[in-house]
């Protein structure tokens, strides 16, 4: 690995400090992401602020600084997806993908038209409502997806015409880093600084007197963390946290036609999605036969080094994730769930998982009732449907949901009883670009994509200009 370096007012920022980031597929310190100072911090959030008078002015330029950029990390794309699959742990395709996701959200924000509202065009007066830019954004993103995710911040923040002070999480920094050498001469100094650190440079970041928003995505511990840290500013904030997705299967399915879309529903990227499926309620009729269909599919499904072709699952992230997916299936099994597939650590180096299937288990265990992140999906049987629903819905979380039937009518109608931002049927995370997405209850405060993304990132502004009269 070669070195890696911030950004900040447009050039590369040496630090006095590193700290180690893990390969998750071997255990081991791979290389070193710089340690950003209080001071340095200080330093990109006033380059930041300048930048800001000069970036507000031109939309669009905004629009065709977005392309550049976009066309500039399509040319990286590969080199800056080894480096995520080596600090994340998905196979390398996926992480390839991630990045020409950031792209597609680029260009996507480019050329989206966002109109203003007249409110009055007479001889009296011209009244229009206006989104002017917030000014600087501290933008911050997790270890599951750092690129598609800091793509969904910096995207619409820029096009408003706002800056930008991006961190990524101490788990996954160097191609968040990259990102901002790609970057670095092509925007205009201090529009987009990347800084990376461990948690207390969130806290500084936070807390600091020059952003005007807060962008978070993380866990809702971390969440409220945040909110509280910007409540005394009154920054404004958007936070996108946790989930604990139901997935609700109904008696007329047939097992087969829906199990592939089922698995991978929740063990993509080996379940380190917010909106994964994270339990399924089956009816007692259809328990069996849903049960075992997961389990063949987990069985046969590859696990490895993410940088192996074959892989089709990587490694857990990081070592407190590896111990906690550890503990809530041994907490599962204690309390009388059974591993149909799975259940265990695999032997050897890395923070790799079996991935699991249990069963016999119902509301009350943490492996239910919390959100796993992980490749251990509980099934959990019913026998009224109300009753599903009831159970889906009693958790403070409410980011998403689905229903699997044959019936597409009726799955709408159950679906709607969801309390989520979004709810799917016969799919679970089919992202439309340009839907928003957001969460319920503590799963989010604002929400990201599409128009919505760009109106958070603005204020409202009252244009009144009144005629003159003859």
């Amino acid at each position: 690995m070669g070195s890696f370096m911030m950004t900040i007012d447009g050039v590369a920022a040496p630090t006095e400090q590193a700290f180690g980031v893990i390969n998750p597929a071997t255990g081991e310190v791979f290389a070193e992401a710089p340690e950003c100072s209080r001071s340095q911090l200080d330093a990109a959030m006033e380059s930041a602020a300048k930048a800001f008078v000069g970036w507000r002015v031109d939309e669009e330029r905004r629009r065709e600084m977005l392309l550049r950029a976009a066309d500039a990390l399509e040319a990286a794309a590969e080199g800056i997806g080894a480096v995520l699959t080596s600090e994340q742990g998905k196979p390398l395709r996926e992480a390839t993908g991630e990045v020409r996701g950031l792209v597609g959200h680029l260009r996507y924000y480019a050329a989206l038209q966002l109109p203003t509202q007249v409110l009055q065009d007479d001889e009296d007066a011209f009244v229009e409502v206006v989104r002017r830019p917030l000014g600087v954004v501290a933008a911050i993103t997790p270890w599951n997806f750092p690129l598609a995710l800091g793509g969904w911040k910096i995207a619409p923040a820029l096009l408003a015409g706002n800056t930008m002070v991006l961190k990524p999480s101490p788990f996954t920094p160097l191609s968040t880093l990259m990102i901002g050498e790609v970057l670095r001469d092509l925007l205009p100094p201090g529009v987009l600084n990347v800084i990376s650190g461990g948690d207390g440079l969130g806290a500084w970041m936070t807390e600091h007197p020059t952003p005007r928003k807060v962008s978070f995505t993380g866990s809702v511990a971390t969440g409220k963390k945040v909110a509280a840290s910007a409540a005394p500013d009154l920054k404004r904030v958007t936070l996108e946290l946790g989930g604990n997705d139901p997935a609700i299967v109904l008696d007329d399915v047939e097992p087969d036609e829906i199990a592939d879309k089922l698995f991978w529903g929740a063990f993509a990227n080996n379940g380190q999605i917010c909106m994964a499926i994270k339990r399924v309620y089956v009816p007692e009729a259809r328990y069996d036969a849903v049960v075992e269909a997961l389990a063949q599919r987990a069985r046969s499904v590859r696990v490895g080094n993410g940088a192996e072709e074959s892989t089709q699952l990587g490694p857990l992230n990081n070592a407190p994730q590896y111990q906690r997916v550890t503990e809530l299936v041994d907490d599962a099994l204690h309390a009388g769930g059974i591993a149909v597939t799975g259940g265990k650590p695999m032997e050897g180096p890395g923070y790799f998982f079996e991935p699991t299937i249990v069963a016999g288990l119902s509301d009350g265990t943490r492996l239910v009732d919390e959100e796993q992140f992980g490749p251990a999906l509980p099934v959990i049987s019913y026998r009224d449907l109300d009753d599903a629903v009831r159970r889906a819905n009693s958790t403070h979380f409410g980011l998403c949901g689905s229903v699997w039937t044959s019936d597409p009518e009726r799955g709408s109608a159950v679906a709607a009883q969801l309390e989520c931002g979004t709810a799917w049927v016969n799919a679970h995370m089919a992202l439309t670009r340009g839907a928003p997405f957001g969460g319920a209850k503590w799963s989010g405060l604002g929400v990201e994509g599409g128009p919505w993304g760009v109106y958070g990132m603005t204020e409202l502004q009252v244009l009144h200009r009144t005629r003159k009269r003859s």
